[in-house]
């Protein structure tokens, strides 16, 4: 039985160290000797954006196992695709609301639930982005993430040459609304989509796969 809720300010530091860890573990065969600081650096990057919301996935020990995290651009954070990339959201004929996909991961040895993981993570956060029509999403993902998102019929849009960061190469792209509003329709009945405030249990027997939004 895993449960899902948003995750409180307070706790983001374990948010930093679960997401840094599962993509060194994911992609690397040793953790780096600067873990700590790239930690530190995620902790830090994720204490100063605002409007973020952050959907945990936990398990019957209350142990991590999954999170995302969706931001509404308030068009004055710097988000992690300039940071990492140079690219000013500005520049690409923003919308009157932006938002950001990250901090996506997925524990490793999840074998028997991470995809319907994978599935109702998204659907939380895609929630929030379909809210309005005039909008896009911006996201930092790895090659077989964006691969999956092809599979599931959601669109994206290449937006640089990927870059190696948090353990793996990882690609910038713009992911339209309609691609994410119908995987949305798809997915909505995972979540309860009327509770402001996500807290619910789900039996999940699928297969575990692996993606990354950094």
């Amino acid at each position: 039985m895993i449960h899902y809720y948003n995750l409180n300010r307070k706790d983001l530091y374990k948010l930093a160290q679960f997401v840094v860890e599962e993509n060194y573990s994911h992609h690397e065969f040793t953790k780096p000797k600067h873990l700590k600081n790239e930690i530190d650096l995620v902790f830090s990057d994720e204490y100063h954006l605002q409007n973020s919301k952050i959907f945990i996935a936990a398990d019957t020990k209350d142990e991590m196992i999954g999170s995302i995290r969706v931001l509404r651009w308030n068009f004055s954070d710097i988000l992690p695709i300039e940071k990492i990339f140079n690219i000013n959201p500005l520049s690409l004929d923003a919308p009157c609301k932006v938002y950001h996909i990250g901090r996506f991961a997925i524990k490793k040895g999840s074998d028997k639930s991470g995809f319907m993981v994978f599935k109702t993570l998204m659907t939380l956060a895609l929630n929030e982005v379909c809210k309005n029509e005039n909008t896009f999403a911006l996201a930092e993902c790895d090659a077989k993430l964006l691969k999956i998102l092809t599979l599931l019929n959601i669109d994206s849009k290449i937006l640089a040459k990927p870059k190696y960061y948090l353990g793996s190469e990882t690609i910038p792209v713009l992911l339209p609304y309609e691609g994410l509003k119908k995987f949305l329709a798809k997915n909505k009945a995972l979540i309860s989509l009327d509770s402001p405030n996500v807290h619910f249990s789900i039996d999940l027997k699928d297969t575990m796969k692996f993606y990354t939004f950094v």
